[in-house]
């Protein structure tokens, strides 16, 4: 990569550690420390030395990282091949949270709309029942 190139490769050998990735890839996953070090059958320090790059996984472990995380083995170590996308822009994470709030708005008009119909609908089987009795 150039200076002048506007795209970072957000992941690659010279943006991020091996730590960084493991992590990325773990948080993709949703899963805690504690989860994958259960998974891995490592101790939760272990993954915190992976993650803070104060220690590596043996050749063993990291094909089982790779695979629980559904990465490669070669993303994990260079930043190449497949892995997780590179976070989201705050214009992106912007764009996404306007879809949410006018999901949720339309929710709200339709519940609105539903539970008026209820009432009245409610209102009407209490006369319907009111002249059966």
């Amino acid at each position: 990569m150039t200076e002048n190139d506007d795209t970072t490769d957000w992941y690659s050998g010279d943006n991020a550690t091996f730590g960084d990735r493991l992590t990325a890839a773990r948080d993709a996953q949703g899963l805690s420390q504690t989860e994958l070090a259960r998974k891995l059958g490592v101790k939760l320090k272990t993954i915190q030395g992976w993650e803070n790059d104060t220690s590596e996984p043996r050749a063993n472990k990291l094909q089982m990282v790779a695979g629980l995380l559904n990465v490669s083995i070669r993303w994990l170590l260079t930043g190449e091949g497949e892995g997780v996308s590179e976070p989201a822009t705050p214009e992106e994470i912007a764009a996404g949270a306007q879809d949410i709030l006018r999901d949720l708005q339309q929710m709200r008009t339709q519940m609105t709309q539903l539970a008026t119909r209820m009432g009245k609908a409610e209102k009407r089987l209490r006369l319907i029942l009111r002249e059966a009795l």
